[in-house]
């Protein structure tokens, strides 16, 4: 059987996945990779490697797709498949660097001076105004707390393109067409540089795919799981 590792994004808790557990489990074993106590990639890389069995499939949901890769280059040999959903590997701009060095949460502009609200923009513009998705996304911000914040926002990310054509064990590439955090082209741009790639599209979605459409999501992970053998 199966061990997936679960790799979330920017202060994204369990629940993330929840609507995704019964066909997830049905691949195998979950296990919930912990990038709540480090501030570097690396570091989150390492603290997962130290709890995961010896083999498994990475998902890495956005931020979690950045550790994926950092975690796939540090022990390939027990990494059998990667899959990245709404992910990217493009570095962090000179003033990108200087905003989140002051505080600022992720996002193309820092959201408390332009007035936008993070979680919505991470909904489709028609779920934006959710109430139950935006309870959920608020919900796992008040669980992690602002020690969780700090962590994950410090983190400084450099272009990782040209290593992802290291990574030679089969992988999954998901973009969200209506994604407003992630540029649809940094990620389609991943499955081009990585060697074994499958790239597919969620129509009609925003960001937070696993929350936004979980069956969809689960269908193509256990679909690509099947096809390349794992």
């Amino acid at each position: 059987m199966h061990d997936l590792i679960l790799l979330p994004g920017f202060m994204c808790d369990h629940d993330l996945w929840a609507d995704m557990a019964p066909e997830l489990e049905a691949m195998g074993r979950l296990h919930y990779g912990n990038v709540y106590e480090d501030a570097t990639l690396e570091g989150m890389a390492r603290r997962v490697l130290d709890s995961s069995p010896p083999r498994f499939v990475a998902v890495g949901f956005s931020m979690g797709g950045f550790v994926a890769r950092v975690l796939a280059l540090m022990a390939p040999e027990r990494v059998t498949g990667v899959a990245f959903v709404a992910s990217s590997a493009r570095g962090y701009t000179a003033e990108e660097i200087e905003r989140r060095k002051a505080g600022h949460q992720p996002g193309n502009r820092p959201p408390r001076a332009s007035g936008v609200d993070v979680s919505a923009l991470g909904l489709h513009p028609d779920r934006e105004s959710d109430p139950v998705l935006l309870e959920r996304l608020r919900g796992m911000q008040r669980r992690l707390g602002r020690e969780v914040r700090a962590r994950q926002a410090a983190l400084v990310r450099h272009d990782g393109y040209a290593d992802l054509e290291r990574i030679a064990c089969p992988t999954l590439v998901v973009a969200c067409r209506q994604d407003r955090l992630r540029r649809f082209d940094e990620t389609e741009r991943m499955a081009r540089h990585l060697p074994n790639a499958r790239f597919a599209v969620i129509e009609d979605c925003g960001h937070m795919a696993p929350l936004e459409r979980p069956r969809e999501l689960a269908a193509l992970l256990g679909d690509w799981i099947r096809r390349s053998g794992l």
